[in-house]
């Protein structure tokens, strides 16, 4: 199959795979035994831990290891809001956040929370305007992903922070999609917690990171547990984080944006060439877009009927965010786009082994798909 959803998931990377096996077989004890086995996996997460750190450029003590995205947002923001209720009980993410901060938010409300959902504009940017806007004395969280899983916008979290250092307001990023793709290293120190995830960087799934700035008053979401310094419950997933942070560290050592930038120009001058005029393109300003990711429509052609049709030939693509499948994109909503265009709606995202032939397949069977709908209205 021609692959086309890198955004949702990779492969495992084969050095990757190897350390997870390697770790599986020779480090197998639990780290928080106290024997000589146990004691030999508590020194290799340790050292797993200050290479991620090391990586990120923030302090070990600080980072924690979890079974993905999806529990270390549903961490980041109970832990944050939680320790922040004597302040206020206000807080603000992203519109178009991943499905689990929406869950996330939707839990504290069941604990007297208020929660603002800040929509994008028709570019896929955070509207600033109404962040700044939705503010008050009771906020005390704000959640703003840096790049966007559907479309890849990449958003402004400095220009965010500096709207919040002087009010004393926590800001959480998932930055699940910008790991690996972009240097995120002068964005860790800008914000107060962030998250991180293992398979989207062509790790193991089942892993991920948690990063709370050490210096912060917080309190673990459920006291009492005996992993991870109290953040967690369960016995870590050795051999899955040491095989995150190989991945990682590969990714570090190839982040490159000229073979996606290649691949997307082409991609959409080809699809301009064969059926123009009949497709919508979500995206953000060329210094605010991530190019591995593209969002778009093709007018006429439900995006679920389509994605059948193009894995009928042996293509896969998406119609967004995997945790959200079936329901319109979070990221169409927040930017106000129409239920019948957002319903048309597709996610390409490239990934490593994409080339300019696969390419030229997917824009054959665009193409004819698209060919054949017009055909059968008329």
């Amino acid at each position: 199959m021609n692959y086309f959803d890198y955004a949702a998931t990779t492969p495992v990377d084969r050095e990757s795979l190897h350390v997870y096996q390697t770790v599986s077989e020779e480090f197998w004890g639990n780290p928080s035994s106290l024997h000589d086995i146990g004691g030999k996996a508590k020194q290799l997460l340790t050292k797993c831990r200050e290479r991620l750190a090391d990586m990120l450029e923030v302090p070990a003590k600080g980072l924690y290891f979890t079974s993905g995205g999806t529990e270390g947002n549903h961490l980041a923001l109970v832990t944050l809001a939680l320790s922040r209720q004597g302040k206020g009980k206000h807080i603000i993410i992203g519109g178009a956040e991943h499905s689990s901060l929406h869950s996330s938010a939707d839990f504290l409300t069941q604990w007297g929370f208020t929660v603002t959902k800040i929509p994008l504009t028709s570019q896929g940017m955070i509207d600033m305007d109404i962040l700044e806007q939705s503010i008050s004395e009771e906020t005390t969280v704000v959640s703003i992903g840096h790049v966007n899983g559907e479309i890849g916008t990449i958003q402004p979290l400095h220009a965010i922070k500096n709207l919040l250092v002087s009010r004393n307001i926590f800001l959480h990023s998932d930055m699940i999609q910008a790991f690996g793709k972009i240097d995120i290293r002068e964005f860790t120190s800008v914000v107060d917690c962030f998250t991180l995830s293992s398979h989207k960087i062509y790790g193991p799934k089942g892993v991920g990171a948690l990063y709370i700035n050490p210096a912060l008053d917080v309190s673990p979401m459920i006291p009492g547990q005996t992993h991870e310094d109290g953040f967690r419950g369960g016995t870590v997933n050795l051999p899955g984080i040491a095989g995150f942070v190989s991945a990682a560290s590969i990714c570090r050592d190839t982040i490159e944006t000229l073979h996606y930038t290649r691949l997307r120009t082409h991609f959409l001058s080809q699809l301009e060439e064969r059926i123009p005029g009949s497709f919508t393109i979500y995206e953000g300003p060329e210094h605010a877009q991530l190019p591995h990711v593209i969002g778009l429509g093709i007018h006429g052609l439900e995006g679920q009927w389509l994605m059948l049709e193009c894995n009928r030939r042996g293509i896969g693509i998406s119609t967004g965010s995997a945790c959200g499948a079936g329901s319109m994109p979070n990221t169409m909503k927040s930017m106000g786009v129409s239920h019948r265009a957002g319903k048309e709606f597709i996610r390409i995202s490239f990934g490593r082994d994409t080339d300019v032939d696969h390419v030229n397949s997917l824009v054959v069977a665009l193409s004819d798909i698209h060919g054949k709908h017009v055909t059968s209205l008329t």
